[in-house]
């Protein structure tokens, strides 16, 4: 059923900046945008939004698939009011039956030219060319991160329909020879497309970077932040005990941690901070709003992202946008991305992290020369760019191009 629809354009072929396109019906799995947006439902937002102001998407038409779940409504707030949507509810609960039975009904029964799925899974028999993402391959490269259920799923999901996908997505080319060598794919059936950036607001930012002048260093509060989902790849428990170690050299520091506890086996922080006794410097926040975030953002001294395994890492970057200086752990992935825009220590050096910290706080050179560095590093990512290049994808699966 059509709730709302974008203003597309009535020709059956188009001009676009890579030429000629003809009309084609996308179907975009938008589980993600129900509930609590996580990383893949904001990468899906951002894609939305971006289309929503590209003009040669008018050349097609698009539609949202989502679940019926019993009282919840879906998240309008994550994709701008400004850019209506399709939708096409179908009944279910947007598990494994309803992507693997009931979304499959409905393609074949809509018809449409692709289907976009941005979250690891997709239906493995549809009839529909499949562009699919895959951010990581965590659940293969790290399977004790997952509960037993989840991590049989996504091993025979993800591989059953990475094989049968027209295209295989991607954040970065670390990502992309992995999934190459793991998952047996070719590489010409596999792009990666790098992500854009959710530019923190009211950080007083030009062109999404903000200068770090001396009335900017004077506001920011001794606060180190860690923002994101909690998994145990990213070592917060190493972050708590070396946060310990720094604030006996720097009693002023504060830590704070947002984002849900996603952890398993199940991490509990704040027995971490009161064993290593700053459980009253430490403030853990869960699931927090935008809006609270980029508070944050804008009052953190340090941010500290401290993955041993990504796909991309979004969050350091928000925060060099905002402005504020980070620490990472020193990984293939994260040079990648951060550039000579970070701090680096080794994986499990609780002691070279307390380090690394401490000259972000107290050393207003180094802080101004990875700022100064970022601006370099931030112009690589945008969200345009990201969407241009996915629509791309999608054209050449449906052979539209």
């Amino acid at each position: 059923m059509g709730l709302g629809g974008w203003d597309f354009g009535q020709g059956l072929v188009t001009f676009s900046r890579s030429g000629y396109v003809e009309r084609m019906r996308i179907a975009v799995d938008a589980r993600e945008l129900f509930g609590q947006p996580t990383g893949v439902g904001r990468y899906l937002a951002a894609l939305l939004a971006e289309w929503g102001a590209l003009p040669e998407v008018r050349a097609h038409e698009l539609t949202l698939y989502g679940p019926t779940l019993p009282g919840s409504a879906r998240p309008i707030g994550q994709v701008p009011p400004s850019q209506p949507l399709n939708w096409r509810l179908v009944a279910g609960s947007g598990g494994t039956l309803w992507e693997q039975v009931r979304l499959p009904m409905a393609l074949r029964r809509d018809r449409p030219d692709v289907l976009f799925a941005p979250a690891y899974t997709a239906p493995i028999i549809s009839g529909v060319p499949l562009v699919l993402t895959i951010h990581d391959l965590s659940f293969l490269t790290h399977p004790e991160w997952f509960r037993p259920r989840e991590r049989l799923r996504r091993r025979w999901v993800t591989r059953m329909a990475a094989a049968s996908a027209a295209l295989v997505l991607t954040d970065t080319e670390s990502s992309k020879r992995e999934i190459v060598r793991l998952l047996g794919l070719s590489s010409d059936r596999v792009r990666a497309i790098p992500l854009g950036i959710r530019r923190p607001t009211g950080g007083g930012a030009a062109n999404g970077v903000v200068r770090p002048g001396a009335a900017e260093r004077l506001e920011r509060e001794p606060l180190i932040l860690f923002a994101g989902s909690v998994f145990n790849r990213r070592r917060v428990p190493d972050l708590i005990r070396a946060f310990a170690m720094l604030s006996t050299s720097h009693p002023e520091a504060r830590l704070a941690i947002a984002g849900d506890n996603r952890t398993y086996p199940f991490e509990d922080l704040a027995a971490c901070a009161a064993e290593a006794g700053v459980a009253d410097r430490v403030s853990i926040h869960d699931y927090v709003p935008d809006e609270v975030l980029d508070a944050l953002y804008r009052r953190a001294a340090a941010f500290a992202f401290l993955s041993e395994y990504e796909g991309f890492g979004l969050p350091p970057l928000e925060a060099l946008s905002s402005g504020v200086p980070i620490l990472v752990l020193d990984t293939e992935v994260a040079r990648e991305v951060y550039g000579d825009a970070a701090v680096y220590v080794r994986p499990g050096d609780v002691k070279g992290i307390a380090e690394g910290l401490s000259g972000l706080l107290g050393d207003a050179g180094l802080r101004a020369s990875l700022l100064d560095r970022a601006a370099g590093v931030l112009a690589r990512f945008s969200w345009e760019r990201t969407a241009r290049e996915t629509l791309s994808a999608l054209e050449s699966a449906a052979g539209r191009r």
